[in-house]
């Protein structure tokens, strides 16, 4: 064989290898390898995104890979409450705020529903009194901090700093909001919906994700204008009139999954950074703190002495002695202030503690399981109309909630799907789980009880977590406060505390540590807890465009 011929072989190979590998291509991506038909719709089929890419982040939020950790203590345990003994941990990748939530943040979701739910209208009073931080928290009996009662919230100079005197309640139904308010605009700024179409919303006319994915005739009051308005919506209209197939769905990957509180186990392992120590695949030691090092002030020669975060450094020291040895903050501080751990995250330590999804039990049963951590479960399903469909609600069918303390507050909005606990039809034969409401599981429930053998476990003084009962009515309008005097009360604990992380601006270096673990009642709040969002990962664990590791 000549060498010309040698060649026009060799390239002849290439060519059919490329050919070859185009066509493979091409019905990957267009064909359904199962059946191999056409999933572009471009017949009239039903249309599947084969070629996507991965999640966007939404707005505010930074990309954590996930993997495994050590949850819990790593030094000393001087308050002797054992309640964060070291497990090992896995977590899924997943989303969260590069910040705290700021004041401005929160007066976004006040305003907007000052707008939509008026409060002058009586119907809606309670939806935003009910969203209205509690600003009092700034007040002590022997303190003189009306300052901050009557500015911290709104005056200009706060907008940057993170809202606090918000409930765990709260926090999670500002979550709601955020998701809803993303995705709307998601859908505008693509042409799926009318342009600029969520600027324009009221209590009859509203978006919500759920029932956009569920019964998009329904969402905006039922105005279809509005969901078929935008001009990709117009595009398959004009090419497939009869189509009903022109609203986005959870298989276009176009909506992101909702906003809500990390779980206890996502925020600490946020919040240690251990990228930094990472040897391979182990850790070189532990880190005490969300930066390198034993100490909260900064080793590095152009801020050498600096301190790290904002905490109070010893009794009646807020924040030193003023100049360059302080922390630049006695109460909060303007996000951003302090450097980011090593995942770009501000504040793991320090400024405000925050808000978790977890109810608070001592301990973490990594025995039943070791992956995505999280107590607190109550699984619900979409209720269904006798007609069978999703049962979306009206204004007038809001449901409120009145809480321990008497703030009423509700526990959603109009255009929202309504949620009923699953059935034994959905738990029949399963082993993985048998119950709705999950929260005492293995701690607390009646096969955990002590007094599970005796016959006893429906005495009230018998249970695990004897706390006490405050009862609160409202008779004829008026709020009877009745407070439980029983002195045998053995724990604060109960189904309604919940888990918050971090240190504040007024603990301790000590709580700066991660693993720390505090409870709260959750319709409670204070001025040195707040809260920032998360966001779970779907698909890859790992963000497309890594590096090989050879």
């Amino acid at each position: 064989m000549t060498m010309r011929n040698y060649v026009k072989t060799i390239a002849l190979v290439f060519f059919a290898v490329a050919l070859t590998s185009c066509n493979n291509s091409k019905d990957y991506k267009n064909n359904s390898r199962a059946t191999g038909w056409d999933l572009s719709g471009r017949d009239g089929g039903v249309t599947y995104k084969t070629d996507y890419e991965d999640q966007e982040a939404g707005p505010g939020l930074v990309f954590v890979e996930g993997g495994t950790f050590t949850m819990g203590r790593v030094q000393d345990d001087v308050m002797r409450e054992w309640n964060n003994t070291p497990t090992q941990q896995h977590v899924q990748s997943f989303y969260i705020d590069e910040t705290e939530v700021t004041n401005l943040m929160y007066l976004e979701y006040l305003n907007w529903l000052k707008q939509v739910f008026p409060p002058s209208e009586q119907r809606y009073r309670n939806i935003y009194t009910g969203a209205l931080p509690d600003t009092l928290v700034w007040r002590n009996p022997l303190g003189f901090n009306e300052n901050m009662v009557s500015n911290y919230l709104r005056h200009a100079a706060y907008h940057n700093y993170p809202v606090v005197g918000v409930s765990w309640i709260q926090a999670t139904e500002f979550s709601k909001w955020r998701t809803d308010r993303v995705n709307e605009k998601r859908l505008a700024d693509k042409g799926f919906t009318e342009r600029d179409a969520y600027k324009n919303t009221s209590a009859n006319s509203l978006f919500n994700t759920e029932t956009y994915l569920n019964a998009p005739n329904q969402v905006y009051g039922g105005n279809d204008s509005i969901t078929r308005g935008g001009r990709q919506s117009d595009r398959l209209l004009r090419n497939n009139p009869d189509s009903t197939n022109i609203y986005i769905q959870r298989k276009d990957g176009e909506l992101l999954p909702a906003y809500r509180l990390p779980t206890e186990a996502e925020w600490e392992y946020a919040a240690l950074g251990q990228s930094s120590i990472r040897d391979y695949n182990s850790y070189r030691g532990r880190k005490k703190y969300p930066w390198d090092g034993q100490y909260t002030r900064s080793g590095k020669k152009k801020n050498v002495g600096d301190q790290l975060a904002n905490f109070k450094q010893g009794k009646g020291d807020y924040g030193g002695i003023a100049g360059w040895s302080d922390d630049n903050a006695d109460i909060t501080a303007e996000v951003k202030s302090y450097d980011p751990n090593d995942y770009g995250l501000y504040d793991m330590a320090g400024n405000v503690s925050e808000w978790v999804a977890d109810v608070y039990r001592p301990k973490v049963d990594n025995e039943f399981n070791d992956f995505n951590y999280f107590r607190g479960n109550v699984y619900t399903r979409n209720a269904i109309t006798p007609e069978g469909n999703v049962k979306v609600l009206s204004p007038d069918e809001v449901v409120y909630d009145t809480l321990s303390n008497g703030k009423i507050i509700a526990r959603n909005l109009p255009g929202e799907i309504a949620q009923v606990e699953i059935s034994e039809e959905e738990t029949y034969l399963r082993t993985q789980f048998q119950r709705s409401n999950n929260i005492n599981f293995r701690d607390g429930d009646k096969a955990s009880s002590r007094y599970f053998n005796q016959g006893q476990i429906e005495d009230e003084e018998r249970v695990m977590y004897n706390s006490p009962n405050n009862q609160l009515s409202i008779e004829n309008g008026e709020v009877n406060r009745n407070y439980d005097v029983n002195s045998s009360r053995t724990t604060l604990i109960d189904d309604y505390v919940r888990v918050y992380k971090g240190g504040s601006w007024k603990d301790r270096a000590y709580w700066l540590d991660p693993a720390q673990r505090r409870y709260y009642p959750q319709h409670m709040a204070t001025d040195d807890i707040g809260f920032r969002n998360a966001m779970s990962k779907v698909g890859a664990k790992s963000k497309k465009g890594r590096r090989t590791r050879n």
